[in-house]
């Protein structure tokens, strides 16, 4: 992608924010984020490594206290990220629940939220090879469509940008991404006006 884009994003990350990526289990916000991080130069945190590094893993977590004390172990981790992160362009990966959390949903009206927008074929076969997610233990397709009925909404809701990662690898989806970023930065420091409906990145 063109330099100036980057240029652009550095230029307006007081505008931006933290970049916060949400979506379901599996989608790839991990690997998206880490790649988005590396081409803009930044920091990236994954707000679940935070709590497994402060906590145990979070299959011990769910285990041992149950998913209460998990949210609120996440809730605090995601805090924590977004604080650290304002002014400056660091990207954060938020657990696939953690945009349930009502003080987390308000923390992120100070980001530029980034959807990763999929469907249950695009993740079947990730899930197939990690089955050790807490929340998708027995049938774990259909847990991971029962969850993401109920929390589709809330990613349409929070999102500033939609990015769909059914096709493409991830280089090329932190790429498109990127490019994305750099328009929406471009905007806001401009001062234009944010469109009524979220914008899609093709």
């Amino acid at each position: 992608m063109p330099a100036g884009n980057t240029d652009r994003l550095s230029a307006a990350a007081r505008h931006l924010g933290p970049v916060v990526l949400i979506g379901p289990m599996a989608v790839g916000k991990s690997a998206i984020g880490q790649q988005l991080a590396q081409h803009l130069g930044c920091a990236f945190v994954d707000t679940d490594a935070l709590v497994v590094a402060q906590h145990g893993t979070i299959a011990e977590i769910f285990a041992s206290r149950g998913e209460h004390a998990f949210r609120e172990l996440e809730a605090r981790a995601v805090a924590q990220a977004i604080e650290k992160a304002q002014g400056s362009a660091t990207v954060i990966s938020l657990g696939g629940g953690a945009v349930l959390d009502s003080g987390t949903q308000q923390l992120l009206g100070r980001c530029t939220v980034v959807y990763l927008e999929c469907d249950a074929e695009t993740v079947a076969e990730r899930i197939a090879r990690n089955s050790g997610r807490p929340l998708l233990a027995g049938d774990a397709m259909g847990r991971w469509r029962t969850l993401f009925a109920t929390r589709q909404p809330v990613y349409e809701r929070l999102a500033d940008l939609v990015l769909d990662v059914r096709s493409g690898s991830v280089p090329e989806l932190a790429h498109r991404l990127e490019d994305a970023l750099g328009e929406h930065a471009a905007a806001k420091t401009a001062a234009v006006p944010a469109p009524a409906a979220t914008k899609e990145v093709e």
